[in-house]
């Protein structure tokens, strides 16, 4: 079971400090007919130009690819919502 700590940082029975939880993250799904170097072209667009790295993928039995991707959070205020 894993436990948040004061300052953000996610500790697993067993396996000690994860690191802070400071991403935030995008579950994509990838359909059968999209091949490995399609699928590869988007994700590093993705990287490139919006920040984006690759946490997971797994490929089911149907072909279907169900990616996860990950970023920093940014502590910027929200525009319009400073002063």
């Amino acid at each position: 079971m894993a436990q948040v700590s004061r300052r953000g940082w996610r500790h697993v029975a067993g396996l000690g400090s994860i690191g802070p939880m400071d991403y935030e993250y995008a579950p994509l799904r990838l359909p059968p007919n999209v091949d490995r170097v399609t699928a590869a072209v988007q994700l590093a667009i993705q990287a490139e130009y919006a920040g984006w790295e690759l946490a997971r993928v797994r490929l089911y039995r149907d072909g279907t690819r169900q990616v996860v991707l990950r970023r920093r959070r940014v502590n910027q205020p929200q525009p319009g919502l400073s002063y």
